[in-house]
């Protein structure tokens, strides 16, 4: 599966939704190539500058969060293992998809109840967190967790990322950290352009491994699981 600095476990839709979403950060990471993003009519500064922060991960909603493998390990048994747990887990029907902010940054959020994708992702970050090695100091530090609450702080401690099990909060992002004004324009502008996908149930029926290029830092999407338990 080649060299990559660190892997992730994310959802990425596999219909023209994910195309959209590529286009609109401007990384295409299945095709592993940058891609023109739309134009938006009044917006400033432009789409590329908003996006520039998340732009490197791809269209993408976080599942278990980028990690370096444990000391043994290599691509190719994780992308085994992921695919071992793909085969025991079903899909999730989400009510819908909708344009929402998340503290100051806009994205892609489910509506409806969440009880079984929270239950989904739960099962990926606890089966597959032999597979993670554990957070440098450096890497604990730019979490922050000082500013986390003592809940976020145990499970970032625990397997790190903070934002797991009960603080989970599925989304695909839009855009980086925005001003108030910024955010509810663009999220207004992301309505329109994701008018298609929005308001009707959405499957979640695959998960992907990505990796990140040590090179460019960009993640790729390596492989997509099927969902079949």
């Amino acid at each position: 599966m080649g060299y990559y600095t660190r892997y992730a476990i994310y959802y990425a839709p596999h219909d023209e939704l994910m195309q959209a979403g590529s286009n609109w950060l401007g990384w295409d990471a299945a095709a592993g190539a940058e891609v023109a993003q739309p134009e938006l009519d009044g917006m400033a500064p432009p789409l590329s500058q908003i996006t520039a922060a998340p732009r490197k991960y791809g269209f993408h909603a976080t599942i278990k969060a980028p990690f370096r493998l444990a000391d043994g390990l290599t691509g190719d048994d994780l992308g085994e293992a992921m695919g071992a747990l793909a085969g025991q887990l079903a899909p999730v029907t989400l009510d819908a998809l909708e344009v929402a902010q998340l503290g100051d940054f806009v994205a892609l959020r489910p509506a409806g109840d969440v009880t079984a994708l929270r239950a989904l992702a739960a099962t990926v970050v606890e089966r597959l967190d032999r597979y993670r090695a554990p957070l440098s100091e450096s890497e604990l530090a730019k979490r922050d967790p000082a500013a986390l609450s003592p809940r976020q702080a145990e499970l970032l401690a625990r397997f790190g990322y903070p934002y797991v099990f009960e603080q989970f909060q599925l989304h695909l992002t839009l855009s980086g950290p925005l001003s108030p004004d910024l955010a509810e324009a663009l999220s207004a502008q992301a309505r329109r352009y994701f008018a298609p996908y929005l308001g009707a149930p959405h499957v979640i029926d695959t998960l992907c491994l990505f990796g990140e290029d040590p090179q460019s830092g960009h993640f790729h999407l390596l492989h997509r699981y099927a969902l079949t338990g």
